[in-house]
């Protein structure tokens, strides 16, 4: 959606790597109404499209596809735009059960970019895990003959996951907010050095005290589950993957991990 930082431009040295230099590595900007519910951040979302377009030239990008709204949803303006993709089981928990409507926007949006772009490879950040699995299983089911790469997720030096929405954070709020992925740590030695078998409702309530030991935290939600079908896992075991969302004040920060 633009913004773009260096967890980004990973992204597109991965594209790279996969197409050889002798394919096209195309850069999608578009931040995507129809994934942001009315309360969200739509009309504030950091932009720089000049800053935008030097990080993809300097990573040797050959394309940067940036529609409008009007091309993306003709006619939505005066109600002719009518025509969604929806995943219906994978899309339902953790970011799908806060945030209602997301995934039916981002599905639509990349079956869309997908049409667009025909590319051979799409590759997608394991920060957004969900979104990940999401539009993998959207991708094998509807038949597009794209090849979907999860590259490893970027962080800052203290661990925090880099985010377009890193800039909202004010100053005590970013010293806070690496309490997610120091959340991710603790319970992942946890559930490595644990006698016994970690039930997922005793971790949840260890996190969310870890979560409200800083002050500006809310922990929006903690899920244990397989890493390829979602599925929720109790006893909480090694291998489990692990993914939570926190807010400071206006903010919404997510990451996760594999335990």
């Amino acid at each position: 959606m633009g913004y773009l930082h260096e967890g980004h431009v990973s992204l597109m040295h991965e594209a790279r790597r996969r197409v050889g230099p002798d394919g096209v590595v195309v850069v999608s900007i578009y931040v995507n109404p129809t994934q942001f519910a009315p309360t969200e951040d739509l009309g504030r979302y950091p932009r720089d499209w000049a800053g935008d377009q030097r990080r993809c030239r300097d990573a040797g990008v050959e394309v940067i596809y940036a529609p409008t709204d009007a091309a993306m949803y003709p006619g939505k303006a005066d109600g002719r735009y009518s025509t969604y993709v929806v995943e219906e089981r994978l899309g339902q928990g953790m970011e799908g059960a806060s945030r209602p409507t997301h995934f039916r926007g981002v599905t639509t949006v990349v079956a869309k970019l997908f049409n667009a772009v025909l590319p051979d490879v799409a590759v997608f950040g394991a920060k957004d895990w969900q979104q990940a699995a999401v539009v993998r299983r959207m991708t094998r089911d509807l038949d597009f003959p794209v090849r979907i790469v999860v590259a490893p997720t970027r962080r800052e030096p203290d661990g925090l996951a880099m985010s377009s929405r890193n800039v909202y954070l004010a100053p005590e709020e970013r010293a806070q907010a690496t309490v997610l992925f120091r959340s991710i740590q603790r319970a992942r030695r946890r559930v490595r050095t644990a006698p016994g078998p970690v039930t997922a409702g005793a971790l949840k309530s260890e996190v969310a005290a870890w979560v409200a030991g800083e002050p500006l935290a809310r922990l929006d939600y903690v899920e244990f589950f397989d890493a390829d079908t979602l599925e929720t896992r109790d006893p909480v075991t090694p291998g489990t993957h692990m993914a939570l969302a926190v807010r400071f004040g206006g903010t919404r920060l997510i990451d996760n991990g594999r335990l």
